[in-house]
């Protein structure tokens, strides 16, 4: 079965730092892809189905779709999900868009959010996957006052691990084009960008550590604090991880595999280092807080070594933690995306603009590397997230999702 209708064309519609500096928001500055170049497709407008959505240059919108669906409350993603090859193609509301994922991101808390750890009042079945990349194929009327078909879109939505899923059109990011280096700069890049701006009061000559500093959302930590003109140290698993992070400016590797990391900050940062940014925890946790410097600040994005235990957590020395933050003036911060969406689109927009100047690296792994090659397809996304698991990537994980072979979309 496909949507497919007499259409009617419609006309067209048309800080601290140095990258904190303050700009018109979205809506006053026009949408993102006029800024980036790119012209904007003619919506046409399907006036025989009684929900008036748009339909994709005609194309046919298959009836049925994969997705991703957590049928078990596990922090074992494998247990948790089941691949579901029939569900229903969701239709747009009045003001939503339905985007074709063409790139979902992997994150980290995607077992956290398996086992229910975000809000234990949902219970399964649930959609899962946070963040997406794809081409608006149809959009309900109200949305066709700022989107059109065929435009590119980005957002961040509880469901992205699916062929389609429908977003409010208030939510998409618009994009010049479909790539999965804008994947990144979502939950990742604005979690580095908010958190360091907001709790990191980063200035010239400043130390900063950077735990997994090789990551999805590392990276940016790494390049941001640059940018603010500090010193920035960051640990990894291997060389080939610590070559990619000097290539993005990082002054001081300590690859953890080889080498003793608390005994490494000793010797070469005496009195310690300015601000953690620090997504490890257990025992990454306690040598970066031992690390601090007098009125240090480490800030708490996640702790991936807990995730896969029943509790989320892994032990920590939280006896000693009073002691030693008294001692030194000290402070931890947690952070926490969904407390800040405040700032988060001028965050990305600031972003956007940094990556089209050249001034922001965006690396993506796509598991060329992976014992079984690139991740391609829904069915790739439990690969992916086990390749996370096992530190192997470099850069944030994104997983491909092909055109559809009963679909001309």
């Amino acid at each position: 079965m496909s949507f497919s209708a007499k259409r009617v064309l419609l006309s067209s519609r048309a800080p601290r730092c140095w990258w904190w500096r303050q700009e018109p928001s979205c809506a006053a500055a026009g949408p993102a892809w006029s800024s980036l170049g790119g012209s904007r497709p003619r919506p046409i407008l399907d006036m025989s189905y009684s929900r008036h959505f748009l339909d994709f240059q005609g194309s046919s919108i298959p009836s049925s779709m994969k997705k991703l669906v957590v049928t078990k409350l596990s922090q074992n993603f494998r247990e948790a999900v089941t691949l579901r090859q029939d569900s229903p193609v969701p239709l747009p509301g009045d003001g939503d868009l339905l985007v074709r994922n063409r790139f979902v991101g992997i994150n980290a808390s995607d077992i956290n959010y398996s086992a229910g750890r975000y809000d234990t009042s949902v219970k399964p079945p649930f959609d899962i996957g946070f963040e997406g990349v794809g081409d608006v194929v149809a959009l309900g009327l109200s949305a066709s006052a700022d989107c059109t078909v065929g435009q590119a879109v980005a957002y961040v939505k509880a469901g992205s691990f699916a062929e389609y899923t429908v977003v409010p059109a208030k939510q998409a990011v618009p994009l010049p084009s479909v790539k999965p280096e804008f994947l990144t700069l979502m939950v990742s890049g604005t979690t580095a960008y908010i958190s360091l701006k907001e709790l990191g009061e980063l200035s010239e000559g400043k130390k900063v550590l950077v735990t997994a500093a090789a990551g999805g959302t590392g990276q940016f930590a790494v390049q941001l604090a640059k940018k603010a003109k500090c010193h920035v140290i960051g640990t990894c698993s291997s060389d080939e991880k610590g070559g990619f992070l000097k290539s993005i400016g990082c002054d001081h590797t300590i690859n953890h595999k080889t080498e003793n990391v608390e005994s490494v900050l000793r010797r070469d940062y005496p009195e310690g280092v300015d601000v953690v940014y620090e997504s490890v925890g257990g025992k990454m946790f306690d040598l970066a807080v031992n690390s601090l410097a007098t009125k240090g600040c480490l800030i708490l994005i996640g702790f991936i070594t807990g995730y896969q235990n029943p509790t989320g957590l892994q032990p920590i020395k939280a006896e000693l933690l009073p002691g030693k933050l008294l001692k030194k003036s000290a402070s931890i911060r947690g952070f926490f995306l969904n407390h800040y969406f405040s700032e988060y689109k001028m965050a990305l927009k600031h972003l956007l603009k940094m990556y089209e100047r050249g001034e922001l690296v965006c690396e993506v792994d796509l598991g060329d590397m992976s014992p079984e090659g690139k991740f391609t397809g829904l069915e790739s996304v439990f690969r992916a997230v086990d390749y996370m698991y096992m530190g192997k990537n470099i850069g944030k994980i994104v997983v491909e999702l092909p055109h559809s072979v009963n679909s001309k979309l």
